[in-house]
Formats: structure tokens, sequence, C-alpha cells
């Protein structure tokens, strides 16, 4: 697949998630960056927003598989990942898949769960495989899981930790529509509104190669020092604890290359990564203090923010 064939496909594919996610392109754009260079995405925000609508969306544009895990206090990591069970004709464990095997998979309120079904995530959103009794069994490609996170001081909620968090390529957070998009809502949709009519316009093989072109985008070498400048700082800050890792850098520079992407840019700029940069670093950077409430994640945009103001950026 050449670039411009790319370019048309990805176009296509924004457009018809923002057909129903009004109001919120800045989301949608941030959103498919990640999926293109393979980050996972968290999204917090209060109930209603549109957070389970966007993780539906991207799976019937691509005509991938899509499963929902409810995290609660109860879940178990089998509940996610699968189990063998004993076949009684072939006299045999065989291994029943758990919802984890999808292209996209929404893991609904996951701060609401223990922290060993939160773990059962790990592998797969790393290395794009589970283990299970020994046994090593491959996910669908692509695969993409978009979970939600309802703010801390909501009833039964409790942090994740900062490893798991750093398997989170972008932390989005959608918020209320405007009042145009959401007049719109209230005159278009019910209660009993289905969002499985989304057609699709990619096809899972498509997505892939529109993938493959994501390393096609130009980073200039003054770019990807200017990236390393952003994280260093982040670290060095008086009143940051953990700064934002390597994986952080590295998922800011493929980020700002798929928005580049979305673009139709065959180069990514200064401008991608400072658009990016919030969605990517802020849950990795760790405040001193009282770590997991909403005053450390204003302090952390607040710090990340005067870092993009100092810190030069290549001409």
């Amino acid at each position: 697949m050449d670039f411009a064939e790319a370019r048309e496909l990805i176009s296509r594919l924004r457009v018809n998630v923002e057909s129903v996610l009004l109001g919120k392109r800045e989301a949608v754009e941030l959103a498919l960056a990640s999926f293109f260079a393979g980050g996972h995405i968290l999204l917090e925000d209060i109930p209603g927003t549109g957070k389970t609508t966007l993780a539906r969306a991207i799976a019937a544009s691509i005509s991938g598989t899509f499963r929902r895990v409810q995290f609660t206090s109860d879940l178990l990591p089998q509940d996610v990942v699968g189990v063998h069970v004993f076949d009684a004709d072939k006299r045999s464990f065989t291994f029943s898949p758990g919802p984890l095997f999808a292209n996209i998979v929404l893991a609904d309120e996951i701060n609401r769960s223990n922290p060993r079904a939160q773990s059962a995530l790990l592998e797969g959103m790393s290395e794009r495989q589970v283990t299970v009794d020994n046994r090593t069994y491959p996910l669908p490609d692509p695969f993409l899981v978009i979970a939600t996170q309802n703010p801390f001081d909501q009833h039964g909620t409790y942090p994740l930790p900062e490893s798991q968090l750093d398997r989170f390529n972008l932390r989005l957070r959608l918020s209320y529509p405007d009042r145009v998009s959401e007049l719109r809502l209230i005159r278009e949709n019910n209660m009993f509104t289905s969002r499985d009519g989304i057609p699709s316009v990619l096809s899972p093989e498509q997505a892939r190669e529109c993938r493959s072109a994501l390393d096609r985008i130009a980073v200039r070498e003054s770019l990807v020092e200017y990236i390393l400048r952003i994280v260093e700082a982040t670290r060095r800050h008086p009143a940051v604890r953990l700064g934002a890792s390597p994986r952080g850098a590295i998922g800011l520079k493929n980020t700002s290359q798929g928005l580049a992407l979305l673009s139709g840019r065959d180069h990514a700029t200064p401008g991608d990564v400072k658009r990016t940069a919030h969605a990517v670093l802020c849950h990795r950077i760790f405040m001193k203090g009282s770590p997991g409430t909403e005053t450390a994640a204003e302090a952390s945009a607040a710090v990340l923010s005067e870092i993009l103001e100092t810190v030069p950026a290549p001409l």
C-alpha cells in the first residue's frame, strides 16, 4: 500500500469515528494516532461522555472483533485471559479464550477491580500475547486495549499502579461535548440507539498496512533530541517524584508520527510533539506528595506545560 492510499483510508476512518463522537475531534485524532502507533488508551472521565462509544466505533470501523470486560471487585484473571477446560470427548484440556482475544478490548472501569485482575492485562498489552498454565497464546493483530477509568473521588475506585499506567500510551479526557454537538445528540439519539450500525471503512488487513505506513513518517534527529529534552526535564523537575519513562519517550515519538499520518504529512513536526505531549506524558509524571489524586493530575499537567514553554523547539 502506497502512502497516498494509506492517507485516504485513514481519513475515511477518522470521519467515520467522528460521525458518532460529535464535537470531540481532538480526542478522536489522538486516539487514532495512538492506535496506528500501536499504543493503548486510558480514557478517564465521568460516566456518559462517550468512552464506550469511542471503543465501539473504532472496532466497527476496522471490521474488527470487539469485547467488553466490566471490571468489578470480584473479577478474576481467568475472566480476562481465558482458562483451560477439560474436553471429555478428547480426554484432554483445551483452551477457552477470554475476552482479551479481540482486536479492540474495552476494559470498562478498570480502577474498580482488584490488582490481580488488573495485572492480567499487562502481558497482553506489552507483548501481544498471554500465558496460561505455561502455554503462550498470541493475541489478534491489530490489538488495542481501551480502558476507562472513573475519577478517583467516585465511590469504589482505586488508583492504578505506576507500572500499569506506563503501559497506556495515552490518557485522554473526553469531557462534555460543546453545546451545538450536545443539542444534535439530544435531537438524534434515544436510550435505545444502537452503535452497532457504524459502517466499516477498513478491513483488519488494511489497518495493519496503514500501521506500516507509520514507519515512513520521517522524524528528524533534532526532533528526537527535542523529545528527549522534554522527557529529561520531567525527571529533573523539583516537584516531580518520578518522571516520564523511556517507554513514554518512544510513545511520544510514535504518536507524533501518527498525528502526522492523520494530517497527510510524510514528516513529524514540533507541533505534533506539543499536541501529543500532555496525553502521552502526564499520566507518567508522578508528583511528590499524595499520588493518584485529581490534584496530582492537575499538578503534573501544569509541570508539563511549564516544560513545553521552556524547552526550545527545533526550527
